[in-house]
């Protein structure tokens, strides 16, 4: 049977992908963040996985305003990164589990879901980012993507515990998944920021603290906020703590924190990366 090992939790910041483009990991301003995907580094390198499941926000490359799911499942057996006007292009192509895709969309179907199926797929830098932070300078990656869209941006969005209920739901589809595949859960987004308006710059560490430290052992106090709350708290973009809420929610058995990393600011945003163990639940 196929295996959740763990969960990464990271920023997807576009500014990120043009320091890792210019090669300014070890610049000041960029060092203590790239410097927390250290101890990730040695877990994949040891864990090896066989396939990533992403749960993002598409940010205009597959979706627009007029056409917004509010989940969507990537079925397809190649994705690849496009530019949205960032300056960064990866060329890296990202290799899909299509046969694995299917079986994750229905399964959420039978629990009363309803995602949009894509059978083509590009992915922005909410994908590629990560990708690129966690397996830097190698000619292809050797894990397979399955990509998993949650609305942040059109409202009305989906609710915290709704997300949560679909990490679950995808959790509960990997651990019937026939094969052996080692899978690891990614969550990106965040932490709080907010791109426009008056409050632009908005930054709220307490809350980002909250969050960073009920991930692993309460994820449930992470849903007493609706998603206008979150709003208020984290600010219009910070709302993309949905997609780590819903990754956390695919860890279906017993979890642990293995490593931490919270730096602020990186370009206006709040960054945080986790990374979480995970070990199977015991199935009565």
């Amino acid at each position: 049977m196929s295996k959740i090992c763990g969960g990464i939790f990271t920023s997807h910041v576009p500014g990120i992908g043009k320091a890792i483009a210019q090669n300014l990991q070890n610049d000041p301003y960029w060092k203590p963040f790239f410097d927390g995907f250290d101890p990730i580094h040695r877990w994949l390198a040891a864990e090896k996985p066989d396939v990533a499941v992403v749960f993002y926000n598409d940010h205009g490359l597959n979706f627009f305003l007029d056409k917004m799911p509010t989940f969507a499942i990537g079925a397809a057996n190649e994705y690849r990164h496009e530019d949205e006007g960032w300056g960064i292009a990866f060329a890296r192509p990202f290799q899909g589990h299509a046969d694995l895709s299917w079986h994750i969309i229905e399964h959420v179907v039978a629990s009363e879901f309803d995602p949009v199926m894509c059978q083509a797929m590009t992915v922005d830098h909410a994908v590629a980012v990560p990708f690129e932070l966690c397996w830097p300078g190698k000619d292809a990656f050797p894990t397979k993507l399955i990509p998993i869209a949650i609305n942040t941006v059109q409202h009305p969005l989906p609710s915290p515990k709704r997300c949560h209920d679909l990490g679950k739901a995808v959790g509960r589809a990997i651990e019937s998944w026939g094969g052996n595949e080692k899978v690891v859960i990614f969550g990106t987004g965040g932490l709080s920021h907010q791109l426009e308006g008056e409050r632009a710059g908005h930054i709220n560490v307490d809350y980002d603290k909250f969050c960073l430290r009920n991930l692993a052992p309460d994820p449930e106090a992470l849903l007493q906020h609706d998603t206008l709350d979150i709003v208020e708290l984290a600010g219009s973009q910070g709302v993309e703590i949905l997609n780590w809420i819903a990754a956390r929610g695919a860890l279906t058995g017993s979890v642990r924190e293995l490593a931490s990393n919270y730096h602020v600011p990186i370009s206006n945003t709040a960054a945080a990366t986790v990374l979480l163990s995970h070990s199977e639940r015991v199935l009565a």
